[in-house]
């Protein structure tokens, strides 16, 4: 399966990769911690079966000093002890967040309320918006053949700036 379309190549994708990296840095300066930014962008990444995101999220959360454990774990997060409540909380709004279609409810009550019994007004806001803000990037990714394996952490990094 090749690389259907080069995003990073065409005039208008490149123009919305901008913005859309814009929207991803209110995300990334926000107080949501790092560390929970990355393991919800990789569970929602493994879910949608985009190779091009988790292999991103891996290395990103890796050099950031995430442990191979944890790393290793995300797929089975409910059946390991290693995440702390508030990121099983952020887990499980990122599963419910990603599979709206399989759950008449969407987010349940219950994700909702440990969301935020962990996470302040900001931190909330972060965590919903890059639920929807990866789900956006794993589509663009798979509809596309995005491949995994050759990122490199930070490669995106300018488009940050």
């Amino acid at each position: 399966m090749d690389t259907r379309f080069d995003l990073f190549g065409n005039e208008i994708a490149a123009k919305f990769a901008k913005r859309f990296a814009g929207a991803g840095l209110v995300v990334h300066q926000s107080s949501l911690p790092k560390s929970t930014q990355e393991l919800v962008s990789l569970r929602a990444s493994q879910i949608n079966g985009c190779g091009h995101c988790i292999d991103m999220h891996t290395k990103e959360a890796a050099a950031a000093g995430e442990t191979a454990v944890r790393l290793h774990l995300v797929a089975a997060w409910r059946e390991s002890t290693v995440f702390t409540e508030a990121e099983r909380a952020a887990l499980a709004l990122a599963e419910e967040g990603t599979r709206l279609a399989d759950a008449h409810q969407g987010v349940s009550d219950e994700t909702w309320a440990q969301v935020r019994k962990h996470y302040d007004d900001d931190q909330t806001a972060a965590l919903v918006c890059l639920v929807a803000l990866i789900n956006a990037a794993n589509r663009l990714a798979v509809i596309t053949h995005q491949k995994g394996g050759s990122y490199e952490p930070g490669m995106f990094a300018a488009a940050f700036d």
